[in-house]
């Protein structure tokens, strides 16, 4: 136990007890969402995009810890809004101990790529909490971690709260692939690039999926093989 904890002792954000910001029982109580195929939204197993629903730039398969709820929704707004390291520490590593006990098919190698905030809203923010949660996560999982590979080209308005058709034409064409790694011999020669690496979007909430196919698409455009969508919650 650190100074902090001992002025500041950690207590569960539902039910108050000590020890951590996310106790076992209340995290418990969230439960998992159902596998789903990212595309139609329909039952699959392990959450791989359906044969039939598979296109050129669609996402491969999908992953997410919890039911976005309880004391999983009350910390992801915390983080967002009020960053503290400590969560994140506390949300990464409830999130790594899922993956290992609850999906046999994550790949033991990856590439995390969290899903970046246009500059200006991370400036006013301070901070982006997809990069230092999925830093967090891509250490715990011996993954590596690339935070810029993607950039936002421009704000659009929260996916939240648009309604579901909006959504898409809120988010289209709005990511581009950082030019620093356009070229192939760079990002070789930073042992970042083979043809057979899972590329890992991160996100921290996932709704209707329309964020992570529109990053998916475009690293699919640049030759990722294998895209995987990775959400703390659903």
């Amino acid at each position: 136990m650190n100074l902090i904890d001992l002025v500041f002792p950690r207590k569960c954000l539902e039910c108050g007890k000590t020890g951590s910001y996310i106790c076992d029982c209340c995290l418990l109580k969230v439960g998992k969402p159902k596998p789903v195929c990212i595309q139609c939204e329909k039952a699959s197993i392990d959450g791989m995009t359906h044969a039939r629903c598979k296109r050129k730039l669609t996402i491969d398969y999908n992953y997410s810890g919890w039911k976005y709820g309880g004391v999983i929704r009350k910390g992801i707004l915390k983080l967002k809004y009020n960053f503290a390291y400590e969560l994140a520490e506390d949300l990464a590593e409830k999130f790594v101990s899922d993956l290992q006990n609850s999906s046999n098919i994550l790949p033991r190698e990856g590439i995390l790529i969290p899903i970046p905030l246009h500059r200006l809203r991370q400036n006013w923010r301070g901070y982006n909490q997809s990069i230092e949660i999925g830093k967090l996560i891509a250490a715990k999982m011996d993954w590596k971690f690339i935070p810029d590979l993607l950039l936002r080209k421009k704000i659009s308005r929260p996916q939240t709260e648009l309604k579901e058709e909006e959504r898409m034409d809120n988010i289209r064409n709005i990511f581009s692939f950082n030019p620093n790694y356009l070229l192939l011999s760079t990002f070789q020669a930073r042992g970042l690039s083979r043809p057979e690496a899972n590329y890992i979007l991160f996100d921290d909430v996932m709704t209707t999926g329309s964020t992570l196919k529109e990053a998916g698409k475009v690293l699919k455009r640049h030759g990722a093989n294998i895209v995987w969508g990775l959400t703390l919650a659903k």
